[in-house]
């Protein structure tokens, strides 16, 4: 099914049916991915002394209850509440879900012990390019990222100088591979956090931050539209499933 899309007044057509899931699964039954130091996620039926929540165990339906945090087990997506004394909901301030984005690859530079996306990286990749969107794909760019235990590994991380460059550029929503756009011991300074989202001006409330995506290496890197879809929760996060579409 091919969609016409008019956007900033432009006409794109898309083909609904052939969509690009770059989200990461909540899977217990195998290895999830996992950060910030907790247990995995548990997926697991409701028992009382009369009944269980699960066809296999001889009862009616599956009713199972699930335990897992969003930035830690799953694809997700969060505002400025993720940082902010005030908890900005993801459901009350994402209400636009398609967007035109630009998918790049980058490897991000060394330095001591630290790896990291560093402003030039970002403006090599994007150019005079005018996006809503960025989708970060880093290599090594292995399956494994879907399973990683990232807690105490000091991933790669974004600086705090690419962040205020996505931030001016106009990028509303930054998508990328990683537990976070921060480097995992900071004492608490979040740069990148407060960067993107200009805590230190006016609140960019309609802007988020998607972690934990994984990007197929059969992905060309270029542009497409983005659809950033989220479980609707009163929270500063939320699950997420952004899908790409490739333009036709």
């Amino acid at each position: 099914m091919i969609a016409q899309i008019h956007y900033n007044s432009r006409k794109y057509s898309i083909d609904l049916t052939k969509p690009i899931d770059i989200s990461i699964a909540l899977d217990p039954k195998k290895e999830n991915v996992n950060a910030w130091y907790i247990g995995p996620p548990k997926i697991y039926p409701v028992s009382t002394d009369e009944w269980t929540g699960s066809v296999a165990q001889g009862f009616d339906v599956n009713f199972n209850m699930i335990e897992f945090n969003p930035h830690s087990h799953v694809t997700h997506t969060e505002t400025v509440g993720h940082i902010t004394e005030t908890v900005h909901s993801i459901n009350q301030h994402l209400k636009q879900h398609f967007f035109l984005t630009e998918v790049v690859t980058i490897a991000p530079e060394a330095k001591d012990e630290d790896f990291f996306i560093s402003k030039r990286q970002l403006q090599y990749a994007l150019g005079n390019k005018k996006r809503d969107a960025i989708v970060i794909r880093t290599l090594p760019n292995l399956e494994d990222k879907k399973s990683m235990q990232y807690s105490n590994t000091n991933p790669p991380y974004m600086l705090e100088e690419a962040a205020i460059y996505l931030r001016e550029k106009g990028i509303k929503h930054l998508l990328i591979d990683l537990p976070s756009v921060d480097r995992e011991k900071d004492d608490g300074n979040l740069l990148s956090h407060n960067a993107f989202w200009n805590t230190s001006g006016k609140l960019r409330l309609d802007a988020t931050i998607t972690e934990f995506i994984f990007v197929p290496n059969t992905v060309e890197d270029g542009t497409y539209f983005l659809n950033l879809m989220i479980a609707p929760i009163e929270n500063d996060a939320s699950p997420s499933k952004p899908m790409l579409y490739k333009l036709e």
